[in-house]
């Protein structure tokens, strides 16, 4: 039996008669960049997760860093992170010129431990940058207060969580600005690739529109004297000024969602709904089916409504049983197998193996499983019967 980790060919081939009809709709209207189809899919995924304002853009990295910029992040500035998850988080942090302080994880959740974050803030802190690992919740309200009590900006990573909840609501997830990824795999997933910045903030909202087309015409100016005044600094008086777009006065970036994505997203998101139940479904499966096992089954944190973008078994053979699953047509892998604290990129910060011993410990021992919405009842038996193989041998 031949099964993928993630199947996006046979979501397409489910709805293939919806996909391209909006594809070709927008093939045929002429409007390739911006435009309609757009600014709907803009509103409609922030009014879908409880938020005033959403800026797209061309990936879920570009998203961060355009939050970061928005709230005059950059150099000299610490950013408290999570090591336990895709590099972008961190990487996002750096490109801006900014420092990673990283944090290690809630041995049950996986996501960011809120105990461990006042004793890193400095007089350098600007933000925190909790990650709603696998689809599962931070505790937000514990995070947010630390936010409030210091004066923190607070940034949700949000790449894997589109549709997860925190007490009942999507926009309990959220921060004070928000960060998606519409990767192909993910639980709502371009045909491409794709991020949306969600924020309350009108002033953010302006920063990002105009940050992600090169900081030109008149949001650039605006952002521009926004950016000295974040400072404290005085604006420079010899601007050549101008409305148009050929008027730049920022180093932004070209990071656009095309209308083609955007109009198949919209699609998807009437469905979204239904592909999160169908990973729960699997999920719940799944777990009353090792509860008896050695495997250490997913927790859904407190007050969360868990996404399942990823569903993760904890064993210590971790390693062993992976080889044994592959060898029989089970594909799986560890997200992520090299902590961010201990990449090469970030060795300058002089992170060291058992600084964070819980994310250290989950690189190692924990491996994924296929949990798409689509899967067929005898792949998810075959899987669970080649699990325990494995634990048996």
């Amino acid at each position: 039996m031949k099964i993928q980790l993630m199947n996006v060919q046979r979501q397409h081939e489910t709805y293939a008669s919806e996909y391209e009809e909006a594809a070709l709709r927008v093939l045929r209207s002429g409007r390739y960049i911006g435009g309609e189809e757009v600014s709907s899919f803009e509103e409609e995924f922030a009014a879908y997760e409880g938020s005033k304002f959403g800026i797209s853009c061309g990936n879920g990295t570009d998203a961060i860093v355009l939050a970061l910029r928005a709230l005059g992040i950059g150099k000299g500035d610490e950013v408290i992170t999570v090591s336990w998850t895709f590099f972008a988080t961190a990487e996002s942090i750096a490109a801006v010129g900014a420092t990673p302080v990283f944090i290690d994880v809630c041995p049950d959740t996986y996501c960011m431990n809120p105990k461990l974050i006042e004793a890193e803030i400095t007089e350098k802190t600007k933000a925190v940058l909790p990650v709603h690992f696998y689809g599962n919740s931070c505790d937000m309200d514990a995070i947010r207060e630390i936010c409030k009590k210091h004066k923190l900006y607070l940034i949700a990573d949000c790449a894997q969580s589109a549709g997860t909840e925190y007490k009942g609501s999507r926009k309990g997830t959220l921060g004070d600005v928000s960060c998606f990824s519409f990767f192909p795999t993910k639980n709502l997933g371009c045909d491409g690739d794709g991020g949306m910045v969600l924020t309350d903030n009108e002033d953010v909202a302006r920063a990002c529109r105009s940050l992600k087309v090169h900081g030109s015409g008149e949001d650039g100016l605006w952002t521009l004297k926004r950016e000295y005044a974040l400072r404290g600094e005085e604006l420079p008086t010899n601007l050549p000024v101008g409305e148009s777009k050929y008027y730049s006065y920022l180093i932004g970036y070209n990071s656009r969602l095309d209308a083609i994505q955007a109009a198949i997203l919209r699609k998807k998101l009437t469905h979204l709904d239904e592909f999160i139940g169908g990973r729960r479904k699997n999920a719940d499966l799944f777990n009353l089916a090792f509860a008896e096992t050695e495997c250490v089954t997913p927790t859904e944190a407190k007050d969360a409504y868990h996404s399942y973008y990823i569903y993760a078994l904890k064993h210590n053979n971790a390693t062993e049983i992976m080889e044994k699953l592959k060898e029989n047509g089970v594909p799986c892998g560890t997200y992520y197998p090299v902590p961010l604290h201990l990449q090469g990129a970030f060795a300058s910060l002089g992170y060291k193996e058992g600084d964070l011993p819980v994310t250290e410990d989950l690189s190692k021992t924990t491996f994924a499983l296929p949990v798409f919405p689509e899967m067929y009842d005898e792949e998810r038996d075959y899987i669970v019967e080649q699990v325990k193989n494995a634990l048996a041998e």
